[in-house]
């Protein structure tokens, strides 16, 4: 299992790689969109959309929403808004996992993957898209949520014993989370010598990505825990599907994001 993850990991890279330092800008972006869309198609199981016709039609609603967040956020200050009110909406969903983890509503759930999903992207695609540090600031954003991820899988698998959520994800473990950190705090720490930003700042913005990437980790598992699914699909061996590899990254990018634009990284 192990060496299965880690062989599908390196193609990972290789292509993450490609589409990062390879691919002219425009087509780097669609290929962000194509990720978040893969994302979609399994999230539509989650609202309990099983026929590939809903699955497409769910994905192109969530394709609508990304067209009309870029074009609500050309200005630097309607792009801020537009995260703040993202990220504020990720507190009901952080309420519902705590609260509530086992009550399934479909109607929301669909309209949570749309929310968790496509300002992900809008994010990710405006870092990229920077004239001054755009592909490193991309870069960034995607090895900080890895690296605590890997931290995290390494550090629970290894020392895990005190459970973090039980009733959403009984694989999950403080000290998972304490390797997440460790891990994000190794490329937080890289980052900050790189673009030569202040460190308390700057290290304070990361430790906060790297938590409230768990949470984009935990709502996934409590979705997929209300449809009894291990994995949100099987795309990508020994990892399961897109979602389960970009879970971390939907609330910690726009959270990023919103922080470069603080440090004048963003314009």
């Amino acid at each position: 299992m192990l060496g299965q993850r880690i062989i599908t990991a390196v193609g990972l890279v290789a292509v993450l790689a490609v589409v990062l330092l390879l691919l002219p800008p425009p087509y780097a972006v669609a290929a962000f969109a194509g990720m978040i869309l893969a994302g979609a198609w399994e999230w539509a199981a989650f609202a309990g959309l099983e026929s590939p016709l809903a699955r497409i039609a769910y994905a192109g609603c969530c394709a609508l929403a990304m067209a009309a967040l870029w074009l609500a956020s050309q200005g630097l200050a309607d792009f801020v808004l537009v995260l703040a009110i993202v990220l504020l909406g990720w507190i009901p969903l952080f309420g519902w996992t705590v609260l509530a983890p086992g009550r399934a509503v479909r109607s929301l759930a669909a309209v949570a993957g749309i929310w968790v999903l496509a300002p992900a992207w809008l994010a990710l695609a405006r870092l990229y898209l920077q004239e001054v540090h755009g592909r490193e600031l991309a870069v960034f954003v995607l090895l900080l949520a890895w690296a605590a991820d890997i931290g995290a899988y390494f550090a629970g698998a290894y020392f895990g014993r005190l459970r973090l959520a039980p009733l959403v994800s009984p694989n999950k473990t403080w000290e998972g989370v304490l390797g997440g950190l460790f891990a994000g705090l190794l490329v937080a720490t890289a980052g900050m010598v790189w673009f030569a930003l202040p460190p308390l700042a700057f290290l304070s913005l990361c430790i906060a990505a790297v938590l409230v990437s768990v949470v984009g980790d935990l709502v996934e598992s409590m979705f997929k825990r209300q449809r009894g699914m291990k994995d949100s699909g099987n795309l990508l061996p020994g990892h399961g599907g897109v979602l389960d590899r970009i879970d971390s990254l939907t609330p910690s990018v726009p959270l990023l994001a919103l922080g470069f634009c603080w440090l004048g990284l963003v314009t």
